[in-house]
């Protein structure tokens, strides 16, 4: 029996805490209900958003998160998560904060994408412009090359597809966010990325691996399967 207790700090945004609860459910091998793991979530959407607290000087999401995480530490969490890859350029100075480990969802990606993909060199990143200026696929992934969009294809379409009007923050999965970062992940291609990153938790809401030809690695998927493994 998984008698384990695992944390998700969520609400960064609420859907992809969701949906990183399902991959954490399909990545449990069972038999019964029982067998599952015990999951608590504290889904926080009032924590201040990354992108601002790095871009531009906004208000830190640090406390919030740490409080969110004090939560689940009350309640007896042996390991959590940070559904969210921008609130890792903050995970180093939660994880002193907090008694259980974090997963670090990047150094979970280096191994698998070493693992899995050996032969592999040019990686390609769509994320909010908060973590590409943070350089964290860069820290975290040193023995790749990664490849990213141009600036405008970053405003006009990743993050337009994210935060847009129309955007996936909004509810919006469908039509215009998914050709928008189709497009951008064709750019990336173009610049000779072979497999596309999906470096925002937000992004595989709507884009999924048939809708590009080349392989698409959520490092969500890489978490669930990592923190059932520990």
């Amino acid at each position: 029996m998984n008698d384990k207790i695992i944390g998700i700090i969520g609400g960064m945004g609420p859907e992809a805490t969701a949906e990183l609860y399902m991959k954490i459910i399909k990545a449990t091998k069972v038999n019964r209900d029982q067998d599952h793991f015990r999951v608590i979530i504290d889904s926080n959407p009032k924590i201040p958003d990354r992108t601002q607290a790095i871009l531009n000087n906004g208000e830190s999401p640090v406390e919030a998160i740490v409080e969110t995480a004090k939560n689940l530490e009350k309640l007896g969490v042996n390991i959590g998560c940070l559904p969210c890859i921008t609130a890792h350029y903050f995970i180093e100075e939660i994880q002193k904060q907090v008694s259980f480990k974090i997963l670090n969802a990047l150094e979970e990606l280096n191994i698998y994408l070493k693992d899995n993909y050996p032969q592999v060199k040019n990686i390609g990143i769509l994320a909010t412009t908060g973590t590409i200026k943070t350089n964290l696929f860069n820290k975290y992934l040193p023995d790749f090359n990664i490849v990213y969009v141009d600036s405008t294809t970053q405003s006009e379409k990743v993050m337009e597809a994210i935060y847009g009007e129309g955007g996936i923050k909004r509810g919006n999965t469908e039509g215009k966010p998914l050709k928008l970062l189709i497009e951008a992940s064709q750019e990336l291609v173009d610049k000779g990325a072979e497999i596309i990153v999906a470096g925002c938790t937000e992004i595989t809401l709507a884009l999924k691996s048939h809708n590009i030809n080349n392989p698409l690695v959520d490092p969500m998927d890489v978490v669930a399967k990592s923190i059932v493994k520990f």
